[in-house]
This record gives structure tokens, sequence and C-alpha cells, in this order.
């Protein structure tokens, strides 16, 4: 996961609407079902899919009230910690 990638797509989401991410994440998740897809396009595309998936939970943090900094450090804090156990 790439913080400006999740920085910049929690912005897209605050400009348009979350559903966007939703369906171009369920688009990618049916593009990885491709069997004539190299390892390196999957890698990228799960790293695509991830990012969203991230943007999307520091969008919820945003709408429980916390400011956009702390949402975003709350999770990647988060993400780091379920990396170290």
């Amino acid at each position: 996961m790439k913080l400006p990638v999740i920085k910049h797509l929690t912005q897209f989401i605050e400009e348009n609407d979350q559903d966007y991410l939703v369906e171009t994440i369920a688009v990618l998740e049916h593009l990885t079902e491709l069997e004539s897809l190299k390892d390196e396009e999957l890698d990228v595309i799960a790293e695509l899919i991830s990012n969203m998936y991230g943007a999307l939970e520091v969008q919820k943090e945003i709408k429980a009230g916390k400011d956009k900094k702390t949402a975003m450090n709350d999770f990647m804090k988060r993400v780091l910690g379920s990396i170290d156990k």
C-alpha cells in the first residue's frame, strides 16, 4: 500500500463518490480470474485493489468524524501493525 495513492483516491472519493471505487474494485477483482494474466500483472492489480480498499477505509474514518490526516495515519498504523504480527 502506498500512502500517496490512498491519499489521492481519498480525495477522489471526496470530490465524486465512493461508488466509483467500489465498482472499479469489482471490475479489477473480476480481471484477476483471467488465467492468461502474468504474475507481474496480477501484482499490479492487487496493489491497486488494496490501495482502493485502503482509501475506502480512510473515508469511513473521515465520515465517522476523524480529520483526514489522523484517519490516514491511523490506517497506516493498523496496516503496519498487522504486518508486524
